[in-house]
């Protein structure tokens, strides 16, 4: 009998030490939280990460720290948070370009597109347009696709904001679908594309909704057609891609957080819900619209589905126009 209940109090000594299951991590978060932003410091997404660190922080009651791993696309802050711990405290904030870009022209990436990340939300996107300096006689799609034809000895160009983004990929899924023939013009970054478009050096780009609204408020550019799927709020006068007989068109920018793959059900679901009610708040939503962003909280099963969605059809972009990156 003695030596009975010996035996029932070392099993239930074993049991009280033993660590709790990952699953019932119910004082979640119990301390700082580090949100990866894989760009430089100043740009859209740092701006809008930092303002909802600010507010995902207050509705989780700890701090989120903003930290910036920019390089290689974004490759480099997305592999660091592909090896960290499941546990909450790493996160992630990108664009597609981490999850279908990427994927679809570097044969080698520290990560995996969807074993490695595990989707909490998307919390906004914006349109990518094409463009037309206002002296180049096109007012439509219908009429770029006459004006490109009649020139295919030269074919006209078109800049984006760098090989391989996803300026270039909506330039060239344009491109195959009309059937016509243009110059891919790559720049290094949004400013010196817009720049030469607006001084005639290039007839045509495409960049985002953002960078194009206050030019074409302006009269500097003309806008042509959006590559989201519907028409932009802040261009409502601009019809899409498929509204002008192109539906293969319509490609976006999003950004999405995410935590490395095998989060615990129950810190994965106050994730989401912080993050609905972070993008819901007026100040944040603010934010968004401000950098051209339409603020529209999509859900963690959403988000999976896009990036399951996206992935093949840049794949099929990206081979039809030999978009790669050794």
């Amino acid at each position: 009998m003695k030596t009975a209940l010996i035996a029932l109090g070392v099993t239930l000594a074993g049991a009280l030490a033993a660590p709790a299951p990952a699953s019932a991590q119910a004082g979640y978060p119990t301390r700082p939280i580090t949100l990866v932003v894989p760009f430089p410091p100043g740009g859209a997404t740092d701006v809008l990460g930092r303002v909802i660190a600010q507010k995902l922080g207050q509705e989780l009651g700890q701090t989120v720290v903003v930290e910036n791993r920019a390089g290689a696309g974004t490759a480099i802050g997305a592999g660091y948070v592909a090896k960290a711990a499941p546990d909450g405290y790493t996160l992630l904030v990108s664009s597609g370009t981490t999850f279908t870009v990427n994927p679809a022209i570097q044969a080698k990436l520290p990560y995996d597109p969807v074993k490695s990340f595990e989707p909490l939300g998307i919390v906004g996107r914006t349109g990518l347009a094409l463009l037309a300096n206002p002296q180049v006689p096109v007012k439509d799609l219908k009429e770029l696709v006459a004006y490109a034809k009649a020139r295919e000895k030269e074919p006209p160009a078109y800049g984006s904001f760098g090989a391989g983004t996803t300026a270039h990929f909506v330039g060239e899924a344009f491109v195959a679908a009309a059937g016509i023939k243009m110059i891919h013009v790559p720049y290094k970054g949004s400013a010196p594309a817009m720049t030469d478009l607006i001084g005639g050096q290039i007839p045509f780009s495409v960049d985002t909704v953002a960078a194009a609204l206050p030019q074409s408020k302006l009269g500097k550019v003309r806008v042509l057609a959006v590559s989201a799927p519907a028409r932009s709020a802040f261009l409502p006068d601009v019809p899409t891609f498929a509204e002008q007989g192109y539906p293969s068109v319509a490609m976006d920018t999003w950004l999405m957080f995410t935590a490395p793959r095998g989060l615990p059900a129950d810190v994965k679901k106050k994730l989401e819900t912080a993050l609905r009610a972070t993008v819901d708040s007026p100040d944040v939503r603010k934010s968004l619209e401000a950098q051209g962003f339409e603020a529209a909280f999509s859900s963690a099963a959403e988000g999976e589905a896009l990036i399951q969605k996206e992935l093949p059809q840049m794949r099929d972009v990206a081979q039809r126009a030999n978009i790669k990156i050794e």
